[in-house]
């Protein structure tokens, strides 16, 4: 029974031991990104996770092919998970676009945990502190001391401004009002 089987059996191997080493790869390369960028190792786990998730659906599909699930078979059963999540994706797109702009504020924005930024916005006037920036939401505090938690898809949508931070002496005054 084993000789049957033998190509496919070598093949998942195969794919298993590629699937790890690249794991390790990709796992050291956001690594040593994210130490160069200084950014905070619960935005690195979090990266980390999603090109794990990407890594395996693509382990997942050549193992598929490899066992011989017949394309048209493959395709309908694709196009009908896709459906579904499509489905549940446009209910809360919203999820989806704040994990997106969360991998894109991860790799190229330069706001950074601890920056002073202000929100450019005609309505509102936020200017603080950036405290966290998680898969969702940036978390700041504003020089009046609110907490405003900031999707991160609005991040990526609105203008940015990074500020200098204030003298010692001019936060002390803040706090006390």
């Amino acid at each position: 029974m084993i000789l049957v089987y033998r190509d496919e059996i070598l093949l998942t191997v195969i794919i298993v031991v590629l699937l790890f080493f690249v794991l390790l790869i990709t796992k050291q390369v956001i690594k040593k990104f994210s130490i160069l960028r200084a950014i905070n190792p619960n935005r690195r786990k979090l990266i980390r996770n999603l090109s794990y998730l990407f890594h395996y659906l693509i382990a997942g599909i050549a193992l598929v092919v490899v066992w011989g699930v017949k394309f048209e078979e493959f395709s309908v059963f694709i196009s009908s998970i896709l459906a579904v999540i499509g489905v549940a994706f446009f209910a809360q797109w919203s999820i989806l676009s704040n994990l997106t702009a969360s991998i894109i504020l991860f790799f190229s924005h330069p706001v950074r945990i601890g920056d002073r930024i202000r929100v450019l916005d005609k309505d509102f006037d936020w200017t603080g502190e950036v405290k966290d920036i998680t898969g969702f939401y940036l978390f700041m505090i504003t020089d009046t001391g609110e907490n405003i938690t900031l999707p991160t898809s609005l991040v990526i949508q609105k203008g940015i401004q990074i500020m200098s931070k204030l003298p010692e002496g001019q936060i002390d005054d803040k706090e006390e009002v």
